[in-house]
């Protein structure tokens, strides 16, 4: 995507250097930050520099070719060691363990002499693949799109939170791009913002059409006839295609079925998770209590800084999960999905 005039990507791998965006900054500042170690790496996963499941799965294929370049002797070693790490950073994107397996599995099916090669081009492939995916989404997803429409979204599934292009908001880019005006409903998704922070950025460098409102104003604007559909994003989907995405989007599910809104949920094959039944087998991340207590922000004489909104206990819980039967369809880069376990489905096949 285009950033004032240049062609960026979320996640670059410079040989041993992991090259990202510094997200928390955005939509105050736009710059990049190099990590130089796995450890600079994981914890940026951690912290949130980089968040978004495809974005976090090219970081973390990044991370393990950091691995295996900054190793000494044994390829396999340090990869494992890379994995152990990478793997505790953050429980519910699938794209997370999607890359680091891949990456595994190619050096651990190579000859010896040819095993860092194999994980530095598994690596790429990883980074490439979610590009190239969110790619093909755009082009799925916009066939759903007529000229007009208003679309609602939740939290940030932009090119943001992958490689490039993004999942839930690359058939709206596609589809602008196409000659056709549509317009998004941005709610700020709380307690990050990622919606007023990232997804409005997004939507203004792209010239979108674009209003942000308050997290409980979208029923309001369903209710009002307001909104013709519904796309979001996912961090990991059940075989069974129920969906894990950002803390609030069961809640837009719901009032999108009461209003009869279709519901769709954009998301790559690496999403999807074969290996877990239904969504009562995903972990919930819970963040920190802070993340509700405090927000960060400009300030009137220009200073971003945090403030404290409430003195009182906080629970975080970052996800939560959306029934298959609230999901009109899920698009992906095999194309759109009505029902679980049709042909093709990318949670019952091999994602790769």
């Amino acid at each position: 995507m285009i950033v004032d005039g240049v062609h960026q990507r979320t996640v670059v791998r410079d040989g041993a250097v992991v090259d990202l965006i510094d997200q928390p900054l955005l939509p105050h500042a736009f710059r990049r930050v190099r990590l130089h170690t796995v450890e600079e790496t994981a914890s940026a996963i951690s912290d949130m520099i980089v968040r978004g499941a495809g974005a976090i799965g090219a970081t973390a294929a990044a991370g393990m070719a950091q691995a295996a370049l900054l190793g000494e002797r044994d390829v396999l070693a340090a990869l494992d060691a890379g994995a152990a790490r990478l793997r505790r950073t953050r429980p519910t994107a699938q794209n997370l363990f999607y890359a680091i397996d891949a990456v595994l599995d190619a050096a651990r099916r190579a000859d010896v002499a040819d095993r860092l090669e194999a994980a530095l081009g598994a690596a790429d492939a990883v980074i490439d693949g979610d590009a190239a995916a969110c790619e093909r989404i755009g082009h799925v997803g916009a066939e759903l799109l007529a000229d007009g429409m208003r679309v609602a979204t939740h939290c940030n599934a932009g090119w943001l939170a992958f490689v490039d292009w993004g999942s839930a908001l690359a058939p709206v880019y596609r589809a602008v791009r196409q000659g056709k005006r549509v317009s998004v409903w941005v709610d700020e998704t709380r307690p990050r913002g990622q919606g007023a922070r990232l997804t409005a950025w997004e939507l203004e460098q792209e010239g979108v059409a674009h209003h942000v409102i308050a997290d409980n104003a979208l029923a309001s604007r369903m209710r009002a006839g307001d909104v013709d559909v519904v796309i979001t994003g996912a961090d990991r989907i059940a075989a069974n295609g129920d969906v894990a995405n950002k803390i609030g989007t069961y809640a837009v599910a719901l009032c999108a079925r009461a209003h009869g809104i279709p519901f769709y949920v954009a998301a790559p094959a690496s999403t999807f998770d074969p290996g877990t039944p239904d969504g009562e087998g995903i972990p919930i991340e819970e963040r920190s209590a802070e993340e509700v207590a405090y927000t960060w922000g400009l300030d009137d004489d220009g200073v971003f800084r945090r403030v404290r909104t409430t003195r009182s206990p906080c629970r975080n819980p970052a996800f939560d999960v959306t029934p298959a039967g609230l999901v009109a369809g899920w698009i992906t880069e095999r194309g759109l999905f009505r029902s679980p376990g049709e042909a093709g489905w990318p949670g019952l096949t091999d994602r790769r």
